[in-house]
Order: C-alpha cells, then structure tokens, then sequence
C-alpha cells in the first residue's frame, strides 16, 4: 500500500466506504461505473490513465469477507468482479516457456492447480490467487494442454467438458510440470476460491 494512503487512513480512519462504482471485467480492465452504468447495469467506462491504474492496483486488496477493495486515500473503493479478483494473460519467457501475468503487471505465482469450466473458460489456481485466463490468450493456453499425457484433440476436450472431467486426466504442461486441469461450474465459481463477486453494503 502506498505510504500516502497509509498516512490518510491514519488522518481520517473513519471515512464511509464505496460501493458499485468500481469494476474489474474478465479481460484485466478496470471500470468506472457512475450512477447510469450502476441503473442499468451497464460495465461502464474503462479506465484509460496510466498513472491511475496503476496506483488502483498498488492498492488492492481485500478485506476479512473476501471482498476486493482498492484504497482510495482513506476510503474503501468495493470492486465489482465480473469474474475472479485476478485477470490471467499468457506470456512467454525468453526460452519460450509459458508464464502467466496477472492484471496487476505481477508474475502469477507458481500454479497449484487449473480448472476448466462448463463454459470452456480457464481458471489458474496459486497460493492466495484465483484468476481467469483472459478468453483471447484461451488459444494458446489450450495448445499447452494433454489428455493421458498426450497432446489433446478439439473433439476428446469437447468430450471432457461433457462429461465434466470423467472420463481423462486433463493436464496443463507450464514450468516443466504437469498441472492438474478440473472440471468446474462457473456458478460455482466464488463459493469454491472464497471471493464476494459484489460487494455491498
């Protein structure tokens, strides 16, 4: 957290929090949602400056329900995920190894785990993250995928997802490892990696 934002916690501690005028959509992209957008539920307008973004994701984080939060000076800023608290994009090292970079500009740590949804969406598992794959980098993170330790056809995924992960051992080839790829419903999602969607009052 910033020290500026520290110090204006300590000025004024008791300032009111805000609620459905912030979002982060599944692509990585924070939104500004004002009385219109929150109405009719609208994604409302991207954030385009630089230097406020980045000082948006200097400062996020969440509190003791898992509601994600970016602090504003002294006041609580409650973000609307359309999906999880972190946004995945694929990138590739200097030896062409896959890696994943999170919304924040962070490196995601170290997998744990990866899911697959009944919707075809990627979910990334680390210690202390959960984060959707951004659908347009979905492509080559298929190519890294095997079934039984084979490379995996359109038609055999297609089958997993029917079957919602019964019938193959899904793996995601990522650091020289075999990541363990499940079968997950995106309703239930939130329950499952403990994170407040909409945070309200």
């Amino acid at each position: 957290m910033d020290s500026i934002v520290e110090k204006a916690l300590a000025k004024w501690p008791n300032v009111p929090h805000c609620y459905g005028w912030l979002a982060l959509d599944a692509r990585g992209n924070w939104r500004m949602r004002d009385e219109h957008a929150q109405l009719q539920n609208l994604p409302g307008e991207k954030i385009l400056h630089a230097a406020l973004i980045a000082f948006i994701q200097r400062n996020y984080t969440h509190d003791e329900q898992s509601r994600w939060y970016f602090q504003n000076g002294p006041q609580r800023v409650y973000v609307d995920l359309e999906a999880t608290p972190y946004i995945a994009h694929t990138a590739l090292t200097h030896d062409a190894a896959l890696e994943f970079m999170l919304q924040t500009g962070l490196t995601m740590p170290a997998l744990q785990a990866a899911w697959l949804s009944d919707q075809g969406r990627v979910y990334l598992q680390a210690e202390g993250h959960i984060a959707l794959l951004d659908d347009r980098d979905l492509a080559q993170c298929l190519n890294a995928l095997q079934m039984n330790e084979k490379p995996v056809t359109d038609a055999r995924l297609m089958d997993w997802l029917e079957a919602q992960g019964a019938n193959g051992s899904l793996s995601l080839q990522y650091a020289g490892k075999n990541i363990s790829v499940r079968h997950i419903e995106e309703n239930a999602i939130a329950a499952q990696f403990n994170f407040v969607r909409k945070p309200r009052a």
